[in-house]
């Protein structure tokens, strides 16, 4: 355990370099901490930190810096979070109003970047079903129907038709109608096979639509969605912790690239209780350990969708990033509860 005064040290050296981002000597901890302490006294404390991996010492300077450790240490018991301010609540509130999923969540990456100035990520939920709840018909023009498809989850899927001959609207509602009324929750596999016989009573022009519409609607829901949704990216090329670096940004961006670790550190924050904060090395993956991931599950009902998160350097102000990724994690998930009973 560290002594309280060791512990007003580190809590003091985090702060400043975060805020400066140059290493912090005796003279800066003296001025900040409020402690009444000689600078042998302070140089003795900090050699004590340094020896058990809190701090360490560039070799051009005086001054120390946090390790990953230090900021661990830091960020799990002597962070002081601050809440957000009215006007960012309110422009988080009004951004994450009602709206289908994929904009949802096109939207909580684009908050969560452009109020932390670093890259914004939404994991995307997993496909429950490949059921729908509700199926249209518009007509676009003689011989193009545009095929509508709500998710139980509220997401929206359009597909094109393109058919022999023209309906009018009043037979697109018709099909649909008749869909809706057989086949709501079942998935287009189902579905095929419940209108097997309906069909068989129905005109050969209808038959030859609803076959057109499940097969469209089948192809629909089967495919994959993008796992997640990155933004921001570029923000990191501005930060002078990973700009200078250019093989470690290099590695950045390759793993945006690729996705997979990134997803697997975002199934991580999924399946654990409130927000998470993985601090260089920590996340497991190796390009990685120059930044933090700051995440946070969303839910409705009960039952995570999936992560919210903030990919930063390590040299964070973690105290307002937390509240920006909690209440975004929060009003996502009432944004997308909301969604799903309408």
């Amino acid at each position: 355990m560290l002594s309280e005064r060791a512990q007003i040290l580190l809590k003091t050296l985090v702060e400043r370099y975060i805020t400066e981002g140059q290493p912090v000597g005796s003279r800066t901890l003296s001025r900040y901490s409020g402690l009444d302490l000689s600078p042998a006294s302070i140089r003795n404390v900090m050699a004590d930190l340094e020896e058990m991996g809190f701090v360490a010492s560039p070799h051009t300077s005086a001054g120390r810096v946090p390790t990953p450790r230090g900021y661990r240490f830091f960020v799990d018991s002597l962070l002081t979070v601050k809440a957000l301010d009215r006007a960012e609540i309110d422009q988080v509130v009004m951004q994450l109003s009602g709206d289908q999923p994929q904009r949802l969540m096109q939207s909580a990456s684009h908050l969560l970047s452009d109020l932390t100035r670093f890259a914004g990520v939404v994991m995307a939920p997993r496909r429950r079903s490949t059921a729908f709840r509700h199926l249209e018909f518009l007509r676009l023009s003689e011989r193009r129907i545009l095929l509508i498809i709500v998710t139980p989850e509220g997401d929206v899927q359009n597909r094109i038709l393109f058919t022999e001959r023209s309906y009018s609207p009043a037979e697109l509602i018709e099909a649909a109608n008749f869909i809706n009324q057989h086949c709501v929750g079942c998935d287009f596999d189902q579905v095929k096979e419940r209108l097997r016989d309906e069909l068989k009573r129905l005109r050969d022009d209808m038959t030859l639509l609803l076959t057109k519409a499940v097969e469209a609607g089948n192809e629909a829901m089967s495919e994959k969605a993008d796992d997640y949704v990155l933004s921001g990216e570029h923000n990191l090329l501005h930060v002078q912790d990973l700009s200078s670096n250019v093989t470690s940004l290099r590695r950045l961006f390759d793993l945006f690239e690729q996705r997979t670790s990134l997803l697997q550190l975002l199934e991580t924050g999924s399946r654990a209780q409130g927000v998470q904060i993985y601090i260089g090395g920590e996340s497991g993956l190796v390009p990685l350990d120059e930044c933090s991931v700051v995440t946070a599950p969303y839910e409705v009902d009960g039952e995570v969708l999936g992560t919210v998160g903030v990919i930063g350097p390590t040299r964070m102000a973690y105290e307002r990033v937390i509240p920006i990724v909690e209440i975004t994690a929060r009003l996502l998930s009432n944004a997308m509860a909301q969604r799903a009973r309408s």
